[in-house]
């Protein structure tokens, strides 16, 4: 028995030992934490340069460490080393800088940096050994995000071990102030292995000459291909101050396929490739810049310098990993024969707002030499797309607005002063007695509603500022706000359109005839929602549950023109709508789109003309899309309608690419469930309202931008972390303890055989003390005896594990102390949570398509 008992005792003492060996995340960084580097106390995060982001991800800054340039193109570079030793992947980049203060930026992975300093002049070289470009940033180019599953591979055997960040400062008139400048970028890493590796290839051309007036000058490189495939999804264009257009193509067997084309004056991100492009061996991958003399008094060549130029073309891939290649080049052009039969394209320098022209080339960096003539207007239908960004939404929990006392909320709108604006339909209900089969409205006894129906709110606070609408609406439905803060709204059971002064009591237009349906240009048939275009004036109607149109009308109500029809039998073609529930204007580009709703899909159109440029259709949507809204910089907002019986797809929000209809993310409050989501409405940071007709309320959704609130909100010395913050670090918690009780349930499986066998000493122990007296206890194996000694402790009132194992040496008692009550609240929290959601269960199959 003693014999078991000593081996059962070694085999735990072997578990907890190899249980302490799985070290918390944050271990790995610690040799790194204890070696950080001392910078300015003006970099925000200069001591924080390893942030955790879960059990396998952190991230990791890269700042320059607060240097005032002395003269105008200084390159300065400074190292940060991996601070894992095994493998990991970049799968994100977030840039720190401005083109006030910075030219560009490069980011090198290699093994040996040039210097070992803290920073250095970059003259002295990068790096050592061969460096990879895994970044490039110039012209406020916003954030990175690699495709899923695709990531810089980097550290273990084959990856680099150190970052080398290169900043050209061009213009210092900037740093008159002497200020410090902590410039830089953060990196996401994971050590979830990535299928996909991503790799640069940069098209460069290294002789070009530009003589001074000249037009047009063309920059070509081209190069042959001799590698396993690649696969392209993003590219980068940079020149300085003379390049108009840039251009990269595949050709293959003599057909020519765009890359991707920008002109290098508009910010140089990394734009995704417009269609899938991949490169087997034998292409060739080309690429043409075009610059322009005009202005420059002398000669202007490749360099390094703000006065100088360059012509690059980055192109972002992807290979399996097995033959993965980190980084190409090619400087050369192979065949200039060939470039006789680039596409015209190539030629065309794309326009540029004067304005976008100033914030790219910084006020303080106009020189004698500038260009002053190349300000072009960029053209309405000239779309730019940004490769996706890690955006992310979640409802705002402590927004107060879902205590509101409000009716069905049927239209939402945001004022100039960033003011939420909410009609609503007070007591009056839209319901199955609402109508007649010829759609006149029969509770016209009941009234205008007495109550205000316009509601003006802090979008912070849901505090009530104004208030209007009373005694002017029967049944509300669609508002909007055009440039000089007018509402336009519409009332269903009205059949009008009416234009209302924010502080007017009486409309200062009105369209349609009062409770009378129709189809005519004077009439409306349950009109919908209205748009407003902020450059022409132009009115546009949807109309609407009964019609099956858009109309156009001047900005005085003057009719101008209609389109769209009825959908037919089969696919609903394009101009067809079943129900155009809600509006969009897109002024970026000249286009308005349209909630198709029983069609469960957005189709969009040219502004003045209704020509059709394109639906957005996805699975997801299910059966209806009730609204649609457009944030500026490309982001597109919608809500769909409950799945019918039998149907899976949710209702909830979406967030899409306006450009390629790609949906980016989905979102659905935390609190309660949507209902009928009937309107929605996104501001300029991204800050998203819903309101519900059914549940008579307004959800507020803001952006999370995972990397970006956890890095930004821990570097900063803040001890009131925002909303999205105090969620993610509420995960990460309930991480750490759901660590520590798999930790604990398995220590228990392994120590409750022990605990069996000593209550089976206990009893027998008494046995012999009831039958022998006394003595029988010295009749126990000491062996025994000592370890019943040890697990009872110094007090010798039971069992105490901790003790026990805390009495080893390098034993930490983290593990147990994680394990609190508030670890195992916040995890049954977020448990609960989720049970109560129930947005999936589905309403009785209506008879027809629902009302409001």
């Amino acid at each position: 028995m003693a014999g078991l008992i000593n081996n059962l005792l070694i085999l735990s003492l072997v578990f907890q030992n190899n249980c302490l060996g799985f070290r918390s995340p944050l271990s790995v960084f610690k040799r790194y934490k204890d070696a950080t580097r001392s910078l300015s106390s003006e970099c925000l995060g200069s001591d924080r340069p390893v942030i955790s982001l879960g059990l396998s991800d952190f991230a990791l800054d890269i700042r320059m460490p607060g240097v005032t340039p002395k003269q105008s193109d200084t390159y300065l570079c400074m190292s940060v080393s991996l601070p894992v030793d095994d493998e990991a992947y970049v799968v994100d980049f977030k840039p720190h800088a401005s083109m006030d203060t910075v030219h560009h930026m490069l980011l090198f992975g290699c093994n040996e940096p040039s210097s070992t300093e803290n920073y250095w002049d970059c003259d002295e070289g990068t790096c050592k050994d061969k460096s990879n470009i895994l970044y490039a940033w110039a012209r406020n180019a916003p954030p990175t995000r690699l495709p899923k599953g695709v990531g810089f591979r980097v550290g273990g055997e084959t990856g680099g071990k150190f970052f080398v960040l290169q900043v050209h400062y061009g213009d210092i008139s900037a740093f008159r102030d002497k200020h410090k400048d902590c410039s830089g970028v953060t990196l996401h890493l994971t050590h979830q292995k990535q299928p996909l590796i991503a790799g640069m290839y940069l098209m460069m051309s290294v002789s070009t000459v530009i003589p001074p007036g000249e037009k047009v000058v063309d920059a070509d490189i081209a190069c042959h291909y001799k590698r396993f495939p690649m696969h392209l999804f993003a590219y980068r264009v940079h020149t300085h101050r003379l390049g108009k257009v840039v251009s990269g193509y595949r050709v293959r067997n003599g057909q020519w396929t765009l890359i991707g084309r920008q002109s290098p004056q508009l910010p140089q991100a990394f734009y995704p490739v417009e269609h899938p492009v991949d490169v087997s061996y034998d292409d060739i991958l080309a690429a043409r810049c075009v610059f322009s003399g005009e202005g420059r008094t002398t000669e202007t060549h490749i360099g390094g310098t703000a006065n100088d130029e360059m012509c690059n073309f980055y192109i972002m891939y992807y290979m399996e990993a097995k033959h993965a290649v980190s980084y190409m080049t090619c400087t050369q052009n192979a065949n200039p024969e060939m470039f006789r039969n680039i596409p015209q394209e190539a030629n065309i320098p794309i326009p540029v707002k004067p304005d976008m022209l100033k914030m790219t080339h910084g006020h303080h960096e106009e020189t004698k030499d500038t260009d002053k003539k190349s300000s072009l207007q960029l053209s309405k239908g000239e779309e730019e797309e940004i490769l996706d960004q890690d955006f992310h939404i979640e409802e705002a929990v402590e927004w107060p607005g879902l205590d509101l006392n409000l009716g069905q909320v049927s239209g939402l709108a945001l004022d100039h002063e960033n003011n939420l604006v909410v009609f609503h339909r007070g007591d009056h209900v839209w319901d199955e007695n609402s109508f007649d089969s010829k759609f006149v409205y029969q509770q016209r006894g009941l009234g205008p509603i007495e109550q205000n129906t316009i509601f003006v709110l802090n979008p912070s606070t849901a505090k009530l500022l104004h208030s209007t609408g009373k005694s002017l609406f029967y049944l509300p439905h669609g508002l909007s706000i055009d440039k000089n803060g007018n509402y336009w709204l519409t009332d269903v059971a009205l059949h009008q359109v009416f234009k209302l002064g924010a502080d007017s009591k009486e409309p200062l237009l009105t369209l349609g005839v009062a409770l009378q349906p129709g189809s005519d240009k004077n009439h409306f048939c349950q009109p919908t929602d209205v748009a407003v275009d902020p450059i022409t004036g132009s009115v546009y109607v949807s109309d609407g549950y009964c019609n099956s149109r858009i109309i156009q009308f001047s900005p005085n109500g003057l009719y101008i023109m209609q389109w769209g029809e009825e959908t037919s039998l089969g696919r609903a073609r394009p101009g067809q709508f079943n129900i155009p529930h809600s509006l969009a204007l897109i002024p970026d580009f000249s286009q308005l789109c349209v909630a198709d709703r029983e069609n469960g899909r957005i189709q969009c159109f040219r502004l003045g003309t209704g020509e059709f440029v394109k639906e957005i259709k996805h699975k997801s949507f299910g059966r209806e899309l009730f609204a649609v809204s457009y944030a500026p910089g490309g982001l597109l907002f919608a809500v769909n309608g409950m799945p019918y019986p039998g149907e899976a797809e949710p209702v909830q929000g979406f967030v899409m690419n306006f450009s390629t209809g790609e949906i980016i993310d989905t979102f659905i409050p935390l609190r309660k469930s949507f209902e009928m989501p009937h309107d929605v409405v996104a501001s300029e940071d991204k800050t998203v309202f819903v309101g519900d007709v059914h549940a008579r309320t307004v959800w507020k959704f803001a952006s999370t931008e995972k990397l970006e609130t956890v890095v930004e909100a821990r570097l900063k010395n803040n001890p009131e972390p925002t909303d999205p913050l105090k969620k993610q670090e509420k995960q990460h918690l309930v991480r750490q303890a759901s660590t520590g009780v798999s930790f604990v349930l398995i220590t228990t499986l392994l120590i409750i055989p022990v605990v069996v066998l000593l209550a089976i000493l206990v009893f027998i122990r008494w046995r012999k003390t009831t039958v022998y007296g006394a003595d029988g206890e010295h009749k126990l194996d000491s062996n025994s005896s000592r370890v019943l000694g040890r697990l009872r402790g110094k007090g010798g009132g039971g069992l105490n594990l901790g003790n026990f194992f805390a009495s080893h040496k390098g034993y930490s008692r983290k593990g147990f102390d994680r394990l609190s009550t508030e670890g195992s609240d916040q995890e049954k929290d977020e448990d609960d949570g989720t049970d109560s959601e129930e947005e999936y269960s589905a309403p009785p199959p209506p008879p027809a398509p629902s009302s409001s």
